[in-house]
């Protein structure tokens, strides 16, 4: 199984500067590769005996035509670089792709660079990237101390963002299989919380609106700069510190909403054998600007995708509801479901005057939390 953990890289400033050409490197190889994978897909069209594009091919002719600098840089940047390319055009073709779109090229303003290599190594707990021919000084780059370094490490993507160094170390473990409890759950996701058959994970907490709070204001104070000094406004000390002050709680951020998760779902795969979730369609339940920034906040996509690979791992079962299921409008007790005036909608119901959170069943007379009704009848799909 393969586990990727993301460290921070504490390169000293020999190994920054060997680090920022690798992602100058890498940038200039997709965009020449791109421009000669085009170039020989037209020769191709006009003249059916040239060679076609492909991943092999583009690679052989940009190893062929190397300049003399290039030999000072790994070459397995290029060679990676290349098969991503290819990839990215296999990808082209299927349109069921949640990003499909054809292959563009790269630029030198994007907030994130970074490259690939499959020949690093961990060495007495730092990075050891490989040593390009006639190179005197190479050093080990230290990493953050909470990783897990353990397996056999796989291709290592190393990117610069906001100034930091990161690298997503995919390691190939064998993994054990958690014991069986005999327990079942199911998870109703909510925008601010997620409710299970246990209790409730509060998904935004006061600390995160703080946070949110301060990235309100100084994006209002940002945009306000630029439209006062228009293009001058990026290059001022004072706009340059506030948007590394932006940058910097948007992380924390991330941080502890991906630790909420990353602990949530543990809980789950050590304490129940089957999880039932909903497949939820997140881009039509975005009704408005504000609909949309509550269930981006609230990691729906994020914390399927982490419950489904440790899942995975530990031999646990993953149940998807269907989009049709009606897990809100069914009653848990009888199984009756209500239909036209009778729904609940996200302010409850106009025509019995219950509020959000209450589920009053006409057929049996049951009175029940919306949410904990929802995951019943989640749980009924075991």
């Amino acid at each position: 199984m393969i586990r990727t953990q993301k460290v921070r890289l504490y390169p000293n400033s020999h190994m920054r500067k060997v680090l920022d050409n690798g992602c100058d490197y890498r940038r200039f190889c997709w965009n020449v590769g791109l421009v000669t994978w085009n170039n020989m897909y037209d020769l191709s069209t006009i003249e059916p005996t040239s060679p076609k594009p492909s991943m092999y091919t583009v690679r052989n002719e940009l190893v062929a035509n190397k300049a003399d600098w290039q030999y000072g840089l790994s070459a397995r940047i290029l060679q990676l670089a290349i098969a991503d390319l290819g990839k990215a055009w296999q990808n082209f073709f299927d349109q069921a792709q949640p990003d499909w779109g054809q292959p563009a090229f790269k630029s030198k303003k994007a907030a994130r660079q970074g490259f690939k290599t499959d020949r690093a190594k961990i060495i007495a707990g730092k990075l050891r990237l490989d040593k390009p021919h006639a190179t005197k000084d190479w050093y080990d780059i230290r990493i953050s101390r909470h990783a897990d370094l353990s397996g056999e490490l796989k291709v290592v993507s190393i990117y610069r963002e906001n100034g930091k160094y990161w690298a997503s170390l995919p390691f190939d473990v064998d993994l054990e299989d958690k014991p069986k409890t005999g327990k079942n759950s199911a998870v109703d996701v909510n925008v601010g919380h997620f409710n299970y058959t246990d209790g409730k994970l509060f998904t935004l907490p006061k600390q995160l609106k703080k946070l949110y709070q301060r990235i309100k204001f100084y994006q209002k104070q940002l945009a306000r700069k630029r439209v006062l000094n228009v293009k001058q406004a990026t290059q001022s000390h004072n706009y340059i510190a506030m948007k590394a002050k932006l940058q910097r709680d948007y992380r924390r951020v991330t941080n502890r909403q991906h630790d909420l998760i990353q602990q949530f779902t543990t809980k789950l795969v050590n304490e129940y054998d089957q999880i039932v979730i909903e497949d939820l369609s997140v881009k039509n339940m975005q009704m408005n600007h504000v609909a949309s920034k509550g269930l981006h906040r609230s990691l729906f996509g994020y914390f399927r995708q982490v419950l489904s690979y440790k899942c995975d791992w530990y031999g646990k079962k993953l149940r998807l509801a269907d989009r049709t299921y009606p897990s809100t409008q069914r009653c848990s007790q009888c199984g009756a479901i209500k239909r036209g005036d009778d729904k609940i909608t996200l302010q409850g119901n106009a025509r019995h005057q219950t509020k959000h959170n209450d589920y009053v069943c006409y057929n049996c007379g049951a009175k029940l939390d919306r949410d904990e009704n929802a995951v019943a009848n989640l749980l009924d799909l075991i």
